[in-house]
């Protein structure tokens, strides 16, 4: 079974903006700087979703791992 293009980049923004609070988080903490934080989360953001989306379709196409349900209660 394969995902779709669709679902691959709906995960990949959920994770994104997930990580990406995180991340502004983290750089609030570090630099106290409200607008330093947003700069490297909205920059962070857009990266490493467009890096997520590519890396998702690359292992979309590896078997390794993937089960095939209907298969599995045929006799």
């Amino acid at each position: 079974m394969e995902d779709s293009k669709k679902r691959s980049v709906v995960k990949a923004i959920s994770w994104r903006t997930t990580g990406t609070i995180d991340t502004m988080i983290i750089s609030l903490l570090v630099t106290g700087s409200l607008t330093a934080a947003l700069s490297i989360g909205v920059l962070e953001l857009i990266t490493k979703t467009i890096l997520y989306y590519y890396h998702e379709r690359a292992w979309n196409k590896i078997k390794y791992g993937k089960i095939d349900k209907s298969l599995e209660y045929q006799i």
